[in-house]
């Protein structure tokens, strides 16, 4: 056992930071080494096409270190916009650790795998990657790129520490043995949404009455980034679908398709429909609060959709499209809500019926419970078998 965890990211990310002050508060050692500022002082974000600082804290809990990067480039213009040659010095000098990166996507998360165990660190691997989406990626590069896992990049990994049942497949798909296979969901800040929940859950309707909602309607929420990937204007032509004057559709979000989705509400005459805008971490859940059921619809690049994570600790039912890559973990059919085929209009018109109008599911499981695996604490049992325990602190079971 090593006497620490390291986690590697490219930048302080707002559902990551809290699992590193839960996973000290629970006696497992963990610090993280950033390769940028990032997101610390706020920047314009591309997809959301906004200036973003998020309002949730980023350093609390745990220690940290910033290494400069050499690049010019931005962090979009991909694996050579993140090159921490400071970083990669310090591991050869930092006492046996047991080192955690998030994907091989930047220089330098690629060569702490590539030299960690050189260092004699244990080096285990997190990515999102779904088997469902890898399959339907073709051509030379894919076969190049997994030619490079399998020979090159995974024997170098000591652990492998899969986030769902797809992701799990993925590295089942390169012959990963099990013994090598971490459970290590995605997971939000549950302690932050169920407390969340239980303050604002007993005032829906005065929330409700804020956005002019009937305390009698049924209201569908959808919350990522108007981009491509997440298909919004899936959901609204579903809606459109519906043509029910008691629904009401909350999309919570920002992004380049919101003129797209303005001409359609306008071209459909759509009433009972709202564009948030970008909304923070310490609103959206006020939007959780209000509403019966959480819909999802992207497509392939949808590793997971944290976004559901959410959602689930106010026990919303869920219809998501079955790319989604949390899809098959999240959803039990007709327990807490349905899948739908992604694109699939009409399917997902129906899922959403069923749920809203016609009341047919049962919650044998209801999402609130499903979502308590998901959690920072079950990352913490699995990692903890890596790791002495902090002084004082009992080791995870």
């Amino acid at each position: 056992m090593k006497d620490k965890l390291i986690f590697v990211n490219s930048h302080p990310i707002q559902y990551f930071a809290p699992m590193y002050k839960r996973l000290n508060e629970l006696g497992v050692p963990t610090s993280c080494w950033y390769c940028s500022e990032g997101s610390l002082k706020g920047s314009f974000d591309q997809e959301f096409g906004v200036q973003i600082k998020w309002d949730v804290p980023l350093l609390e809990g745990y220690e940290s270190r910033f290494f400069r990067n050499s690049s010019q480039k931005s962090p979009e213009d991909g694996f050579f916009s993140m090159i921490n040659m400071d970083l990669l010095r310090a591991m050869f000098k930092e006492p046996k650790s047991v080192f955690v990166v998030h994907g091989w996507h930047y220089f330098t998360l690629f060569f702490v795998l590539m030299l960690g165990k050189l260092c004699g660190h244990t080096v285990c691997l997190r990515c999102e990657m779904p088997l469902s989406q890898e399959k339907l990626k073709t051509g030379f590069k894919q076969k190049l790129k997994n030619f490079g896992l399998k020979y090159i990049l995974f024997p170098r990994i000591d652990y492998f520490l899969y986030i769902g049942t797809q992701n799990r497949l993925f590295y089942k798909s390169f012959g990963i043995p099990d013994r090598q296979l971490l459970f290590c969901p995605y997971s939000v800040d549950n302690q932050r949404f169920s407390r969340e929940a239980q303050a604002l859950l007993p005032t829906k309707q005065e929330l409700r009455q804020q956005h002019g909602i009937p305390a009698t309607a049924k209201v569908l929420v959808f919350s990522a980034k108007y981009i491509e990937k997440k298909r919004p204007l899936d959901v609204l032509h579903a809606f459109a679908k519906l043509n029910n004057p008691n629904l009401w559709l909350i999309l919570v979000g920002e992004g380049e398709l919101r003129p797209e989705m303005e001409a359609f509400i306008a071209a459909k005459a759509l009433k009972n429909v709202v564009l948030t805008g970008f909304v923070n971490q310490s609103k959206i859940p006020e939007y959780y609060a209000i509403g019966d059921v959480f819909v999802l619809c992207s497509g392939l690049g949808e590793t997971w959709g944290l976004s559901v994570n959410e959602a689930m600790n106010f026990n919303l039912p869920l219809v998501l499209s079955d790319l989604s890559g949390c899809s098959g973990d999240l959803v039990q059919p007709g327990s807490n809500g349905y899948t739908f085929r992604v694109g699939d209009v009409d399917d997902l018109a129906q899922k959403l019926k069923q749920v809203l109008l016609d009341n047919d599911l049962t919650e044998t499981v209801a999402s609130a419970t499903i979502v308590r695996e998901y959690s920072y604490d079950t990352v913490a049992k699995s990692l903890g078998t890596l790791v002495k325990p902090t002084a004082n602190q009992p080791a995870i079971r």
